[in-house]
């Protein structure tokens, strides 16, 4: 099943894949396992592929381009991002650890979202995938950016306009924070939001005002970090697991734990149920995971294609003040 990205051409799979981990997020991936996960995902029906140059200053983008070598380019769309320039460090010693990546610091990122900047990113995104085209370009994260406002005033317009030359097929905005994603979502015309950890099982803020304003506007939304990190990822959560990548706070786990609970209870497993939730709201066009090894893919395409949980299990959520009730459920 694919679903088209707002007013666009693009149709991304139901489940995506989010290329971050094979550009050694927190940890080093050898090539032939980046490749050998990417060589999953396919088998598993994913056409949809997420990068980004911040995601291993560059080498997620490089192994991505690698592994999709070859296969029929209007089977699969790819997106990634702009917001941060790469610039060698010649002189560069250590590794990149300090912001998520096992690389060496042979580069750095540079914020730049004027007009210029947007292109010339884009061009070096072009040469490390080895493509031609990017189907969606998302602005990454300009909430960080020490201008913001440069980014509606200035980005955005080149985005648009690379759109209507037809040199993109798609834009968008990523992040992970809600005033940021709300303003995108009303004031511009964009074709997707991808929405990082703002709606998932366990907490539901982009249902406020995001969600709505992209249904109302035909706004497609990319739902990421549907497992919180990790701490939906396994059937029972405990304090060895990650919360918004890092340490969850006691009530948050026992949040998680009461789910989980729920969970059982209903025959199904917390992360089935996370995935399944995540993807029902109508404004919903793909989940997208992220994963640096094949079995990593493999379950998380297995727990994807299961039955929809029981009704039942919603109920007792909303009646337990374990899930709000405004969320809709899958059918």
């Amino acid at each position: 099943m694919t679903h088209l990205l707002g007013g666009s051409a693009v149709a991304v799979s139901a489940l995506g894949f989010g290329a971050a981990s094979i550009g050694n997020l927190y940890r080093a991936v050898p090539d032939e396992q980046a490749a050998a996960t990417v060589e999953a995902a396919w088998q598993a029906g994913i056409r949809y592929f997420d990068t980004a140059p911040h995601y291993g200053l560059g080498l997620s983008e490089q192994r991505l381009g690698r592994a999709l070598a070859g296969r029929p380019r209007e089977q699969y769309a790819v997106s990634t991002k702009v917001g941060r320039i790469l610039v060698d460090e010649p002189g560069g010693v250590g590794d990149d650890l300090a912001n998520g990546f096992a690389v060496p610091a042979t580069r750095r990122r540079v914020w730049d979202y004027t007009a210029a900047g947007v292109r010339r990113s884009i061009e070096h995104s072009l040469t490390r995938l080895g493509l031609d085209r990017i189907d969606l370009v998302l602005m990454h994260d300009p909430e960080e950016s020490p201008d913001p406002d440069q980014v509606l005033r200035e980005a955005y317009p080149a985005l648009a306009a690379l759109r209507a030359e037809g040199a993109v097929g798609a834009i968008g905005v990523g992040s992970k924070d809600p005033a940021t994603l709300a303003r995108f979502a009303t004031r511009t015309d964009v074709d997707a939001l991808m929405v990082a950890g703002r709606y998932t099982l366990l907490e539901q803020p982009a249902l406020d005002d995001i969600l709505p304003a992209c249904a109302a506007r035909g706004v497609a939304v990319l739902n990421v970090g549907v497992f919180n990190s990790g701490l939906l990822a396994v059937e029972w959560p405990d304090e060895s697991r990650p919360y918004e990548y890092g340490t969850a706070p006691a009530g948050v786990l026992a949040r998680a734990q009461g789910i989980a609970a729920a969970c059982r209870r209903h025959g199904v497993t917390l992360p089935q149920a996370a995935l399944a939730f995540a993807a029902a709201h109508p404004a919903v066009a793909s989940i997208v995971v992220g994963a640096g090894k094949p079995d990593h893919v493999d379950r998380s395409a297995a727990w994807f294609a299961l039955p929809a949980p029981p009704p039942q299990l919603w109920a007792e959520l909303v009646e337990t003040g374990l899930l709000r009730p405004d969320a809709p459920v899958p059918a």
